[in-house]
């Protein structure tokens, strides 16, 4: 396994030297963005995600954007078949990213620290893989918190609500 790393670490530093020194100014590397199965970008101050991003990286797994300043995902999120879990803690969201919602194969979302007050229940719901949702630490409206099990397959971790002050 790290013999076939090393090797395709080499092969992207030679096509990078063969591209410097060409004077070319673009590189493809689709070959060996397949074989790439976890990507983190977090805390890079990203305020977004583009589609070609999603589509470059077909094969992922796991993908870690915590720490941006996201507010969206793109549509094309739905084309990673593959991708089990996504951290998107302490982002700015204000809504659930829909396109997670039909990503055929999420396990885990990490949307804690966010900024959330609608979450999409019933699509949710829907989720047959889902195992883990965290929304601690955002702003989720009663009905959230109404989804318990047996209604929902997965854990779902939520902030415990706040006294409400007395006058």
């Amino acid at each position: 396994m790290h013999r076939r790393m090393g090797e395709a670490v080499a092969r992207v530093a030679r096509k990078v030297n063969e591209t410097v020194e060409n004077k070319r100014d673009s590189l493809a590397m689709r070959s060996v963005t397949e074989g790439i199965h976890r990507i983190s970008l977090a805390n890079n101050e990203l305020k977004s995600i583009t589609s070609r991003f999603v589509t470059t990286f077909s094969q992922l797994r796991e993908l870690n954007l915590a720490g941006n300043y996201l507010h969206r995902l793109p549509e094309e999120i739905t084309s990673l078949l593959h991708l089990r879990a996504i951290d998107l803690s302490r982002n700015r969201f204000r809504r659930f990213p829909e396109p997670l919602a039909t990503a055929p194969a999420l396990e885990t979302i990490d949307l804690e620290e966010n900024e959330i007050a609608e979450v999409p229940t019933d699509k949710l719901a829907s989720m047959a893989l889902l195992r883990s949702l965290n929304l601690r630490a955002n702003p989720v409206g009663p009905e959230v918190r109404l989804l318990v099990r047996p209604l929902v397959p997965f854990e779902l971790l939520l902030s415990p609500e706040e006294p409400i002050p007395k006058a």
